[in-house]
């Protein structure tokens, strides 16, 4: 049961929204609901002006007057018609894209956690199908109030004329009331399993969309087409249920109103024998009775408001989750100094991350390795506060991340990606996307140090080719989001796996410029291969979602469970492609019945050891 009032926190949000929405358009609003009642207005006007130039007529008396006045009347609603389309159309189209940018904005704060929670094709269902029908929410108010004002004044105008026929026509009044009632919750609980369903038909075909070529490899497009269609039935029968409380309303309306409408012009005929009305005034009390039984007008708005409501609340249930908040410090002068204290991160129910200490030192690299699954990834997201932890803090240069502005901390931290997005328009600005100044020079030079200048040179237009135009392999995309995270520069490097798709030779120069004078001065790698992280001046273990231990490479080598992270021997030939003799030495050594007794770390524990708690690696400091 979809829950009410302050127990609804999504409905909470989507009021919110909603009048927010309703400000940004608000003289619109008015003008539109100022023309919905002068239109109101006129339509009142013109049933008595047309009654009194037939008595007119039909008492031979001078009526061009009045005639003139209701030709008047019917050109004024029909400009006052032409307005209210524009307006409604205005007032619609600045919502809709208020919206969208609003729930966009909010979507890009929150970070990964809203795709982790909703999917993307869940949340583009949201903000493209629901935004637009949450987007008529204002206009639809404001010519509500016209509709309502219609059959009110009818109502009126039939007290006016004669009481007798208000009389007639509040006798019934209470079943229209009844009627309107159930038409908006019907409507709204139909509009709500229509929404989901969309919702999940969409999430379920970004998923076949993204992995087309898995699915047509795999030959399974039938399957797929029917999983993705799966909630097909279910949008059919809540659109049918939609259709059918409408159309139920519509056949009450039909029963009801003609009948109050019968009961009004008989009344009023009886009153035209008694000579207490005139001929006009049946035709003007006929009019109004019309008016004042206008429960077509009013479903159709009422409908049309439920929709709008229950696609609003899909709206508010993604501003339910909060968006990274941001501090007001900025960092001292510092080299880059990394420190993860006592960092817990849960993720699906299930503790990744558990009381995670590292201290990386500026200047140093560290490696990241692990087993699939270990919080590699996650570690990297929550060092540049791409991702927030459950508990403990992160620091740069001894300020917590989450102290610090925005744009501090984004132009503080760099980077890359195993499956960069290469937005932009053209590869230059992909390339140069967040950063502050992007000249040309210093989009070239990132380029070259990722080796990426070759190959977009040979582009059809070079770095102004589009992106969409401009067909690139994994590794050529890798390249360039190594770039942008070169020519982003900043005090920390950050890279999630960014070097998995190169070939061994253009790996070999990029981990040489990453190692050497490159570009960034403290770097956090996420590494799979053994090579990758002998390179590192240090390498931080994860296992279990715990440190298991820091260290060089050559040194944890020596542990059978650390070499079974790369695939034992496998990985360890890589390194020796890459002249590692020292490595290839100890690994020797160690096969050949070396004594393990004295190891780096405790085998199993989830620590170094007492003895080498806080040890360094060789120079570089980093421990954990």
């Amino acid at each position: 049961m979809t829950p009410r009032g302050d127990d609804d926190p999504a409905a909470g949000h989507a009021r919110t929204l909603l009048r927010t929405a309703t400000r940004y358009s608000g003289f619109r609003c008015v003008a539109l609901c100022l023309v919905s009642i002068v239109a109101t207005g006129a339509g009142l006007l013109l049933p008595a002006v047309l009654g009194r130039a037939l008595d007119l007529v039909l008492a031979h008396a001078p009526a061009t007057r009045w005639v003139l006045c209701c030709a008047g009347l019917v050109l004024l609603l029909g400009l006052l018609d032409a307005a209210q389309t524009v307006l409604t159309g205005t007032v619609d189209a600045r919502t809709t894209a208020w919206l969208r940018r609003r729930v966009t904005g909010h979507v890009l704060g929150v970070g990964p956690r809203a795709a982790d929670r909703f999917g993307s094709g869940e949340l583009v269902a949201r903000l493209v199908g629901n935004a637009a029908e949450a987007g008529t929410t204002p206009a639809a108010r404001a010519a509500l109030l016209a509709a309502l004002a219609g059959p009110v004044g009818g109502m009126v105008a039939l007290a006016v004329i004669d009481w007798w026929l208000a009389a007639v026509f509040l006798a019934g009044a209470p079943v229209l009331a009844l009627l309107l009632r159930a038409v908006s919750r019907d409507t709204s609980e139909s509009a709500s399993r229509y929404q989901r369903a969309q919702g999940r038909i969409a999430a379920a075909l970004a998923e076949a969309v993204e992995g087309v070529r898995t699915v047509r490899a795999a030959g399974t497009e039938d399957r797929e087409t029917a999983r993705v269609l799966r909630p097909l039935p279910e949008l059919s029968r809540a659109g049918h249920r939609m259709w059918r409380v409408q159309g139920r309303a519509a056949a009450r309306a039909v029963a009801v109103a003609p009948l109050l409408q019968l009961a009004v012009v008989a009344v009023a005929g009886v009153l035209l024998t008694r000579d207490r009305l005139s001929v006009g005034e049946v035709l003007a009390a006929s009019r109004y009775a019309v008016l004042a039984t206008g429960v077509g007008v009013l479903v159709g708005r009422l409908a049309g408001l439920a929709r709008a409501r229950a696609a609003a609340r899909r709206l508010g249930e993604v501003g339910t989750e909060p968006a990274i908040a941001y501090g007001d410090r900025r960092l001292p002068a510092g080299p880059g100094r990394l420190e993860l204290r006592g960092v817990t991160a849960r993720r699906g129910g299930r503790t990744v991350l558990d009381g995670v200490d590292l201290d990386v030192p500026g200047g140093t690299t560290l490696a990241v390795v692990g087993r699939s699954g270990a919080g590699k990834s996650l570690l990297a997201a929550l060092a540049g506060r791409l991702s927030e932890p459950d508990a403990g803090e992160v620091l740069l240069d001894g300020v917590p991340l989450r102290e610090l502005r925005h744009d501090e901390l984004r132009g503080a931290v760099g980077y890359a990606f195993a499956r960069p997005a290469l937005l932009g328009g053209t590869v230059e600005r992909a390339i140069g996307l967040g950063v502050a100044a992007p000249s040309a020079g210093l989009i070239r030079e990132a380029a070259r140090t990722a080796r990426a200048d070759d190959f977009v040179r040979r582009l059809p237009h070079g770095y102004g080719t589009p992106v969409a135009d401009a067909p690139c392999s994994g590794g050529e995309a890798q390249r360039l989001g190594l770039a942008r995270a070169f020519a982003h520069g900043g005090r920390l490097l950050i890279l999630d796996d960014a070097l998995s798709s190169l070939d061994t030779v253009t790996e070999r120069h990029i981990t040489d410029a990453l190692f050497g004078d490159g570009p960034g001065t403290t770097r956090l790698l996420v590494a799979h291969r053994g090579a990758t992280a002998a390179c590192a001046d240090a390498v931080a273990w994860l296992d279990g979602g715990r440190v298991r231990a820091v260290g060089r490479h050559e040194e944890l080598w020596r542990l059978a469970e650390y070499r079974a992270v790369f695939g034992d021997g496998a990985a360890y030939r890589d390194e020796a492609a890459f002249g590692d003799e020292a490595a290839f030495e100890d690994e020797a050594a160690f096969e050949d019945g070396a004594d393990p007794a004295d190891p780096p770390v405790a085998d199993g524990g989830s620590r170094p050891a007492p003895d080498t708690r806080g040890t360094t690696s060789g120079e570089r400091g980093v421990t954990a």
